[in-house]
């Protein structure tokens, strides 16, 4: 099982998550929420984050490697994201795009050495079949376009992932962290504004979410996987991606519970279930 301090980091990672999602879902089309909370991000957390990076980092070649590897793979991430959502709804490409744990269990044992135990293994894949059973229940006509980009996105998941734990034995500290990622955040930023320009002639977007929902936007996608990279000190990547997924299943039963979408809810309570039996599987071999 987890340790009580990534226990704890894994879940204010997972309330975060899911507090930022509720968040965008309710913003205007036209808002482009994500580009204004990175916005945020690197206006308000940034520049101290960017200070403890600088004074904590173990600076060497194979840190900037490491750094443009991060920022690279985020460009991207929110490229891919963005191209898939274009074609088809979040429902169906973001459970996708998190079956990512897989892909980055392989790409550890075969860069790294790092292997997991089989239990690890069988709740991973059981995980990723709750995730594709969840993608499924909100396909439409025109996933096929979609899931390219989707690809690139669960691929791109997997490189930063591996690149940002490697990159955390050469950074001492939380505040370290949050610099480090912050580079590959402004990368993704600066990427989104020039689609913009190109897209809408517009340097910024049209509308501007409320400043409440900016605020809490802004700490939590920045901190939030910043704390899934500190946990990343002591455990695999693969288990601490999956053990995030636990976002997904507590937003479906808000979306269930809450805000009554009641649209295939029975293969989505089905498919929320199979997910928590993966990771119960990972938490079970963790602790043997």
């Amino acid at each position: 099982m987890t340790g009580g301090f990534e226990a704890v980091a894994i879940a204010m990672s997972v309330l975060m998550h899911v507090t930022w999602n509720l968040i965008a879902r309710h913003q205007p089309r036209d808002a482009e929420p994500l580009w204004w909370v990175l916005l945020g991000h690197l206006v308000l957390i940034a520049p101290w984050g960017l200070y403890r990076f600088v004074v904590e980092a173990q600076w060497s070649p194979h840190l900037l490697v490491l750094l443009l590897t991060s920022a690279t793979a985020n460009v991207l991430y929110f490229h891919g994201l963005h191209r898939a959502y274009q074609h088809a709804p979040v429902a169906f490409v973001y459970p996708l795009v998190r079956s990512s744990p897989l892909l980055i269990a392989g790409w550890s044992l075969l860069f790294f050495g790092e292997s997991l135990g089989v239990l690890a293994w069988t709740g991973i894949a059981i995980s990723v079949l709750g995730l594709a059973a969840m993608a499924r229940t909100a396909r439409g006509n025109d996933e096929g376009k979609a899931l390219p980009w989707t690809l690139l996105a669960m691929l791109a998941t997997s490189v930063y992932s591996l690149s940002d734990k490697a990159a955390t034995a050469q950074i001492a500290g939380f505040g370290g962290i949050v610099g480090y990622l912050s580079v590959g955040y402004l990368a993704a930023w600066l990427a989104m504004t020039g689609r913009l320009r190109r897209s809408t002639g517009r340097w910024t977007p049209r509308a501007r979410p409320g400043a409440v929902a900016l605020l809490v936007g802004s700490l939590c996608v920045g901190l939030a996987y910043a704390l899934v990279i500190h946990a990343m000190r002591t455990l695999p990547a693969a288990e601490v991606v999956a053990y995030t997924n636990a976002g997904i299943v507590l937003a479906t039963a808000m979306s269930l519970v809450v805000f009554r979408e009641r649209t295939q809810w029975q293969r989505r309570t089905v498919a929320a279930g199979v997910v928590c039996a993966g990771l119960a599987c990972i938490g079970i071999g963790r602790a043997l």
